[in-house]
């Protein structure tokens, strides 16, 4: 018996090496934070970028931080340029190659909308490959909750210039979506109007349009407006359709709609308030891992 004994034990010590090896318990472990944002490919926009990257880096001091775009035309575009951006796929691959074992992806887009749900597949396909990532935690987007509806509804009050006069609107453009997240976007233009009733939030693909908000401003007799980039950062959107001189952008529409107008070219990640949100976010995700 005793002899049996021990050959069981020769046996499993034997085998130990191996078993730890297919199940990665050799592997040291090695957490990381891949940051994820829709990506822009106008040079004065990557400002927003930059002041989450600082951000993030000095709130967790020691993991490393990675950034993936999840638009490919603008990666193509900059790809055109020089500049080699990552999918998201491509940059979990080059995390796995590197020895990460533990991933918190932080999505930097507004809503839960289409860019949102193909990231949480992405990053659910890289979990748990053989020698891979073991553990991938996502990281919700600055919009996902009546709390966070809430806290960004303080901060875009909060961000208003200063210089605002009274009876002065304040149009925000979102990007907006044909996902049914899209309803984020009316439900921040409630909150905020419970603040303040002359903050308006409309969409350029989305509802509300820029025609619906039209409409609001002439029904209560607005004759000046701030006109607001409610996207992480002022790229082409806001440059364009919202603050262009072309005869289709918001400022254009609501100018001869008899509306002064006023634009501010700064996203909502040039503002550390709304950039803590997110920072809550990834909290939240790197102590999942």
């Amino acid at each position: 018996m005793q002899k049996k004994i021990i050959s069981f034990l020769f046996i499993v010590l034997l085998l130990l090496p191996a078993l730890a090896l297919a199940h990665g318990h050799d592997r040291p472990e090695k957490k990381g934070i891949l940051l994820v944002a829709f990506g822009s490919s106008v040079p004065e926009a990557r400002v927003s970028f930059e002041n989450i990257d600082k951000t993030v880096k000095a709130t967790f001091q020691g993991m490393p931080v990675r950034w993936a775009y999840t638009s490919a035309i603008i990666r193509n575009k900059l790809a055109k340029q020089g500049e080699v951006l990552d999918s998201v796929a491509m940059a979990l691959a080059k995390m796995t190659d590197d020895g990460f074992t533990q991933v918190a992806v932080q999505s930097l887009h507004t809503i839960r909308g289409e860019e949102y749900d193909d990231l949480a597949r992405t990053a659910k396909a890289f979990e748990g490959m053989p020698n891979g990532i073991q553990h991938i935690v996502l990281g919700a987007p600055m919009i996902s909750s009546q709390k966070d509806i809430e806290a960004v509804a303080q901060a875009v009050v909060s961000n208003i210039p200063k210089h605002r006069k009274p009876g002065e609107a304040v149009v925000l453009m979102g990007h907006g979506t044909p996902h049914p997240s899209n309803a984020f976007y009316a439900a921040m233009m409630f909150n905020l109007q419970k603040i303040d009733p002359n903050i308006y939030v409309g969409t350029v693909e989305g509802s509300p349009e820029i025609g619906d908000i039209q409409a609001m401003l002439k029904k209560n007799n607005v004759k000046s407006a701030y006109l607001i980039p409610f996207m992480s950062v002022a790229g082409d959107h806001a440059r364009n359709d919202m603050a262009g001189d072309e005869d289709d952008s918001w400022k254009s529409i609501l100018t001869k709609a008899g509306i002064d107008c006023k634009t501010v070219l700064k996203g909502t990640a040039e503002y550390d308030n709304m950039v803590a949100i997110w920072v809550k976010h990834l909290t939240q995700a790197v102590a999942h891992l």
